[in-house]
């Protein structure tokens, strides 16, 4: 394994200290060099001396760039050494309480420290004085090169000890291409329930890793077939086996996942907006007396579920918020038969910079229709859209006049009316009937209005 120049100065300044021949890189860094993959950001070193020490040492000899962070209750330090994030650990066994995923731990060898990892493939380590690869489970190796996802333990006791292992599980799985060995899904559902001790940050980390990944699609219907999205955003359940009607050939569910396998290569927030598009269509699916299925204002039930729901995943605000935007505004270029000028300005206005979003969402929505319904002509919309922002930002789509200008002009104090004025000026500027930024316009429009 060729190290970085950060690890290259730890492995020299530990040379004739405790650490020599005693330190090693552990975990996904050597996981994925064994897989040809490229280079990692951070790094896991174990030792079986005080990794606490080792990172006071690396201070004190000026290699580390701040001093070291420590969590002496696990006997792990973390480090910055040029430019790069170092964790160290001191090889340990874990014990779990049952209602906690935080284990109470005490030093060990090399082999407890192998076995109390989340699968084999992650158990290699390399010497870093010495570059050697050392498989001390015996496992890790083969599992590696027969891409097998295997606990080093019972998966049952890997998996009850901390369960956000099951949603790695599902991660490690899709992004490295293996298949679970004989009997880890089967530990999954029978411990699903215990994903209900971890905290809704941890759980919200682990599921947008999986949902950034190309494989999404794919690892959504695991989610459910391991019984796991009643601890992520169970509503989605309710999107199974809901019949759309005559423009659709699937389900909401598999409509949906089909959403976001074609958002695949999309950043993750459009990746939420394409999974939570059509999450208000249980409740609002009613058959009209022709036997269509219809599904009303479900774009703006959803908008609401959206929220509430991201919210308890504990989502930034600025998140929530355009993802919400995109659901609540995702039908809304095929709600009028012709795309006008006067939508495009209402369009940009109210979309602002996820106007390219909505666009690719909708795309996605249009591609996972029944083959051969007809969609509407994106590309004479994006055409539309495109006149409309180069002859008028959506900055400029608002009111010329100030409602302290319109009160002066007006003669009326502060209140309601003010505000009905000032929103008609933006409804003349996007009906194309007022130039944006136009006072003189706006003010004689006003006094033609009062007249």
């Amino acid at each position: 394994m060729k190290l970085p120049s950060a690890l290259n100065s730890i492995r020299d300044l530990t040379i004739g200290t405790e650490w020599e021949n005693d330190l090693f890189i552990v975990g996904g860094a050597v996981r994925d060099q064994c897989l040809g993959g490229g280079a990692n950001e951070d790094f896991d070193l174990v030792t079986r001396g005080s990794a606490v020490r080792l990172a006071e040492f690396l201070y004190e000899q000026g290699l580390a760039e701040h001093f070291p962070v420590t969590y002496a209750r696990f006997g792990t330090a973390m480090v910055k050494v040029a430019d790069v994030t170092i964790e160290l650990i001191t090889a340990r066994r874990e014990s779990y309480q049952s209602d906690s995923r935080k284990p109470d731990v005490e030093p060990s060898t090399y082999l407890e420290d192998a076995l109390r990892r989340d699968f084999t493939v992650n158990s290699l380590r390399i010497g870093v004085h010495d570059g050697q690869l050392v498989d001390t489970l015996g496992t890790g190796l083969p599992d590696l090169e027969a891409k097998v996802l295997r606990t080093p333990k019972d998966p049952a006791e890997t998996f009850f000890d901390d369960p956000l292992r099951m949603l790695r599980a599902v991660r490690f799985r899709h992004r490295l291409g293996f298949r679970p060995a004989d009997g880890l899904y089967e530990a999954i559902v029978s411990t699903s329930e215990r994903l209900a001790i971890v905290s809704k940050e941890r759980i919200r980390d682990e599921f947008l890793k999986i949902l950034a990944h190309f494989t999404a699609a794919e690892a959504l219907e695991d989610l459910r077939h391991l019984r796991l999205w009643p601890h992520i955003l169970p509503e989605v359940l309710d999107m199974v086996d809901v019949e759309q009607g005559k423009y659709h050939h699937l389900d909401v569910w598999h409509h949906t996942r089909l959403v976001v396998d074609h958002l695949r290569d999309q950043p993750v927030r459009l990746k939420l907006a394409g999974l939570l598009h059509d999450i208000g269509k249980p409740s609002t699916r009613t058959i009209d007396a022709k036997g269509d299925t219809r599904f009303f204002g479900h774009e703006s039930v959803g908008a609401a579920m959206t929220e509430t729901m991201l919210r308890r995943l504990m989502l930034s605000e600025r998140d929530i918020l355009a993802v919400r935007n995109l659901v609540k505004n995702h039908m809304r270029l095929g709600s009028a038969p012709e795309f006008s000028a006067t939508a495009a300005r209402r369009l940009v206005r109210d979309l602002g910079d996820q106007v390219e979003d909505l666009l690719t969402l909708v795309e996605a929505d249009a591609a996972s229709l029944r083959p051969g319904v007809q969609v509407m002509d994106l590309s004479a919309i994006r055409a539309r859209i495109d006149d409309v922002t180069m002859a008028t930002p959506s900055s400029a789509l608002e009111s010329p006049l100030t409602g302290e200008q319109i009160m002066a002009l007006m003669g009326i104090p502060a209140g309601p009316e003010v505000g009905r004025l000032k929103q008609w000026l933006v409804e003349e500027v996007l009906e194309g009937r007022l130039a944006p930024g136009d006072t003189v316009a706006a003010e004689a429009a006003l006094r033609d209005l009062a007249r």
